[in-house]
């Protein structure tokens, strides 16, 4: 690991040597100086990791060589070092960019623990840093997989929405990318260095979604020990996702509804209104309308959400897709643990975009990922993915199977006394049946459930 490196001033010489002594033997890489202007020309910008300097000292003080060294780096951390410290004097240093204060004399462990903290803090500020870059990267509009025409038009208006601040619902199947969608509007949006904050609605009870929303006071309930606030405040100034939008119950829609007509709302037990600026994104994949119809959902408060409906196609309508997608999702696989899957057969890719897909991308990802698992070979093959999901059967060689022809149906006459006769002669055990037809449990059960075959009919 590569050592952190510590610039040292102090024009007490004797005392420049003993921290750069107790420093160096706890790891750091550190260069000392007892003559400040010497320390200013040497300072470049990302060769150092921290600065520590004594404030009072012949010719350019420490004050001074802290604005300078911050005009050159503004990110680096520095210690002050004083032995007449005084409020005054802390207050002036931090204003100008100090990160601490070191009072003389001190011990060598103080001096440890403060540098530690010091590098340990801008580490976090990098790694923060690091990841909003990482987000917005993640979710720009180029890196949501897919190329289908039905899909361009949904980020096309993705794109018009992310910078109008207005409230939008997002409807699909379950499985369709719904959350990832309010994660593009968010980080393209203005609001995108605030925070993004999701929540499933259908996922809490309602007392307990009710304080996790808006917070509460200390004593509104029994365990109530504090004040806490609510995910509306810790979202202020970006984005609250809520997802099954369609679980809320009725007190927390009308609470909701207010905040949408006010920008305000009551933590529970507090009679005070908390005003916060927050951006409503919301989703579902029920019918919403019918919610209405049938008293289940406010109609105001629905209209207040959905001033801007996006609809997810699901993957049976972007089929073009598919391909797309299963590479990505191979690529992560292949990424995560170390495989060198380099895609799927001709005839698994075919099967694959033949497949209806109903548990959507959610479920493409879950299949390619078990297929990696499973696959010996270069390529994930047909045989492994009829394990995951119901291959219909295609032309080959030459030789087309009629959908309602009399070949289908013997076909399926056969499979069903070939089924009844295999469960009975393995005593109903699913397990054994498998594994004598050379296929997989999986496989079983669904040809039990396409021919309607019961328990009675094999467990004799």
């Amino acid at each position: 690991m590569t050592k952190k490196r510590v610039m040292l001033v102090d024009n007490e010489e004797g005392l420049c040597r003993m921290m750069e002594a107790v420093l160096s033997d706890n790891g750091y890489a550190v260069s000392a100086f007892t003559r400040s202007f010497e320390a200013a020309e040497s300072f470049q910008a990302g060769q150092w990791d921290l600065l520590v300097t004594d404030i009072k000292m012949p010719g350019m003080d420490g004050l001074e060589l802290l604005q300078r060294v911050k005009q050159k780096d503004p990110a680096i951390p520095v210690i002050m070092v004083t032995a007449y410290a005084t409020v005054e004097m802390s207050i002036q240093a931090l204003r100008k960019g100090a990160y601490d204060m070191l009072t003389k004399p001190f011990e060598p462990e103080e001096l440890l623990y403060r540098v530690k903290n010091a590098l340990q803090h801008t580490r976090l500020m990098e790694e923060n840093r690091e990841l909003r870059e990482e987000l917005v990267g993640r979710f720009n509009f180029g890196n949501i997989i897919g190329a289908s025409t039905a899909l361009k038009e949904v980020l096309e208006r993705v794109e018009k929405l992310a910078v109008r601040d207005t409230s939008v619902l997002i409807t699909g199947e379950s499985g369709t990318g719904k959350e990832l969608i309010a994660q593009a509007v968010h980080y393209n949006s203005p609001r995108k260095e605030k925070k993004f904050v999701a929540i499933n609605c259908g996922a809490l009870p309602a007392s307990l979604l009710e304080s996790e929303l808006f917070g509460y006071k200390k004593g509104a309930f029994t365990g109530a020990t504090e004040n806490r606030r609510g995910l509306l405040e810790t979202a202020d100034g970006g984005t609250l996702f809520l997802d099954e939008v369609g679980n809320l119950p009725m007190t927390v829609q009308k609470t909701l509804l207010r905040f949408l007509q006010e920008q305000e709302f009551n933590r529970l037990g507090d009679p005070t209104p908390t005003k916060v600026d927050v951006r409503l994104l919301s989703a579902t994949n029920a019918d919403m309308k019918q919610a209405v119809k049938a008293g289940e959902f406010r109609e105001d408060l629905y209209y207040r959400l959905n001033v801007v409906n996006l609809h997810l196609p699901p993957l049976r309508e972007r089929r073009d897709d598919i391909a797309l997608l299963a590479a990505h999702f191979i690529s992560l696989q292949n990424s995560k643990f170390g495989t060198h899957i380099k895609g799927l057969t001709h005839d698994a890719m075919e099967a694959a975009v033949e497949f209806s897909w109903p548990g959507n991308i959610r479920q493409l990802k879950n299949v390619i990922e078990a297929c990696i698992a499973m696959e010996s070979s270069d390529y994930i093959t047909l045989p492994v993915l009829s394990q995951f999901i119901e291959v219909v059967p295609t032309e080959t060689a030459g030789e087309a199977i009629a959908e309602e022809g009399e070949y289908s149906k013997a076909l399926m006459r056969f499979e069903t006394e070939y089924l009844r006769g295999l469960l009975r002669k393995n005593q109903g055990n699913v397990e054994a049946a498998a594994k004598e037809a050379g296929t997989n449990m999986a496989t079983i059960y669904r040809k039990i459930k396409k021919y309607g075959i019961r328990k009675d009919e094999y467990n004799i």
